[in-house]
């Protein structure tokens, strides 16, 4: 199996802020948009995952891309919406555009 350091990140922070770490899963998929991470994980984790107004999805996003910037990759982090989860709406993927992440896109390290 391939060294996929934006996977095994993802999982490992992720675990450590849910209630139910072993309920997480994240699927890997590569196109030619780059790489999408799918997480899934128990429904009242959500918040956790999600944070006050997006920020800790955003900050987990901003950080997902620095690892791909390092390895040539562009990476985007889907959240799965699971059925009962106690959010009211769901997080829309392009809401990510709406922060300025300028900063890190043309980072060299």
């Amino acid at each position: 199996m391939a060294d996929y350091k934006d996977k095994e990140f993802l999982e490992m922070v992720v675990k450590s802020i849910v209630a139910h770490p072993e309920s997480v899963v994240v699927d890997r998929t590569v196109d030619e948009m780059g790489v999408l991470l799918t997480l899934k994980l128990d429904p009242s984790d959500m918040g956790y995952v999600i944070g006050r107004k997006g920020q800790t999805a955003q900050a987990i996003r901003t950080l997902l891309k620095i690892i791909g910037a390092k390895n040539n990759a562009r990476v985007n982090l889907k959240i799965y919406e699971p059925e009962g989860s106690k959010r009211s709406h769901v997080m829309r993927e392009d809401s990510a555009m709406d922060i300025d992440t300028s900063s890190v896109d043309d980072l060299k390290i």
